[in-house]
């Protein structure tokens, strides 16, 4: 998780669910807790490294059902005392190697809380390296499992992970040292597979075109489409069945999703180089290729000329959260992509539904001028996850801006996106 790449620090701190990614801790002196204590976060530090990476949120109680909904945040004194050089030191004086972490104190809503931000092991796996009464042994890979515990990994699967992981590790490093020493001296950007990413995107829209029309001709529609590739186009990079099953572990929870639906899955088949789907009735299409890019194209119906604000913020927060599962899936937490909206036939449409303000109050004045929508933005599968609420604010906001939709109308909208996630989860 790069530094450089803003976090939505209230996304994490108000998610409300512990996972294999996300800890929850009441407030707590660091100071005045004992050395039991301090190794348990230890255990969890090294537990999220050599699964997914992840945070540990400090300043959140549970609840009397045992949920952790007890937003009180950190006192002065308390925040203080998550002094990083020093918990750090702790930390990996158990962990070898040394973990890769950074400790924010954000304000989120007033409060200050304490987040440890955990990256996944970059080489190899960390190996607890002394032991500590009961809460921490030597000799053994902390991982963590989808209920959110913390333990060792014990099961021959959970092994072959951690190897696998590691030897893929190995891979790119090698493959980055060959690069390195093939592209010395040479003016040839390690980005030009771009275009061959660009050049299947515009193959799948001719192909979506050729098969789909809008039902009313006298209806307009406006064209969406959803590029989404990492750095580099290797081609069959990625069999055909283990696309498929990155797109079935990527299946959004949220109930009757918009994006991809569990129908969707169903009935998508496998191109030559793809796995396609085209369903029955419906204006969309969407492919996912074995280089890893996801390409998705949809026809909106615009009748009277108007698209609903409120449906956009849907359509593009599950967008987010589906990529961010999906390429977590596949191991790019890391790893740079790009995203690629483009909204076709949109001169002359206007949004409905936008929250009013005393000097814009009618819904529906804000009108594209202009005939398509471009945007782009650079993110790792990480920051998408962490920050989904962020990153589809910014992409409403964008394609707003290019509707004339001024930016005091966007009243509450990181909290419109997180409750309707939350409402649909």
């Amino acid at each position: 998780m790069p530094d450089d790449i803003a976090i939505d620090w209230s996304s994490i701190v108000y998610r409300g669910v512990e996972s294999e990614e996300l800890d929850y801790k009441a407030a707590i002196n660091w100071n005045r807790l004992n050395r039991t204590g301090r190794a348990k976060f230890a255990r969890h530090c090294m537990a999220l490294a050599n699964t997914k990476g992840g945070y540990i949120v400090v300043g959140v109680g549970e609840d009397s059902a045992g949920q952790p909904s007890l937003f009180t945040g950190l006192s002065k004194e308390q925040a203080k005392s998550f002094d990083p050089t020093m918990i750090g030191n702790f930390i990996n004086k158990y962990a070898d190697p040394e973990i890769d972490f950074t400790l924010e104190r954000p304000v989120v809503d007033g409060k200050r809380y304490a987040i440890f931000v955990i990256r996944r092991f970059a080489d190899i796996p960390h190996v607890c390296a002394y032991g500590f009464n009961n809460e921490l042994q030597q000799g053994v890979f902390y991982i963590r499992t989808a209920d959110a515990a913390s333990r060792p990994a014990y099961r021959a699967s959970e092994i072959h992970a951690l190897v696998q992981r590691a030897l893929r590790n190995q891979r790119e490093l090698l493959g980055k040292m060959i690069r390195g020493v093939l592209y010395e001296n040479r003016d040839i950007p390690l980005k030009s597979e771009e275009g061959h990413f660009l050049e299947d995107s515009s193959n799948g829209k001719n192909y979506f075109l050729r098969r789909r029309h809008p039902h009313k001709k006298d209806t307009p529609a406006v064209l969406v489409q959803i590029s989404v590739y990492p750095q580099e186009y290797i081609t069959g990079k990625y069999s055909l069945s283990e696309i498929k099953r990155f797109a079935q572990g990527a299946l959004s929870l949220l109930s009757e999703p918009d994006f991809v639906s569990e129908k969707d899955m169903q009935e998508a088949y496998f191109s030559n180089v793809a796995l396609r789907s085209l369903p029955d009735n419906e204006l969309k299409m969407w492919q996912f290729f074995q280089t890893g890019m996801f390409n998705y194209l949809e026809y909106w119906p615009a009748p009277h000329k108007i698209i609903n604000y409120h449906w956009l913020v849907r359509f593009f927060a599950e967008a987010i959260v589906f990529f961010s599962r999906l390429y977590s899936e596949m191991d790019y937490e890391e790893e740079m992509l790009t995203i690629k909206v483009r909204l076709e036939n949109v001169e002359g449409i206007a949004l409905d539904g936008a929250p009013a303000t005393r000097k814009h109050t009618p819904a529906n004045t804000a009108t594209c001028r202009i005939p398509d929508i471009r945007m782009s933005l650079q993110r790792t599968a990480a920051d998408l996850a962490s920050g989904y609420v962020f990153h589809t604010a910014k992409i409403i906001k964008e394609v707003c801006e290019r509707f004339n939709l001024p930016d005091g109308r966007h009243r509450n909208l990181h909290r419109i996106i997180r409750g309707y996630l939350e409402k649909r989860s």
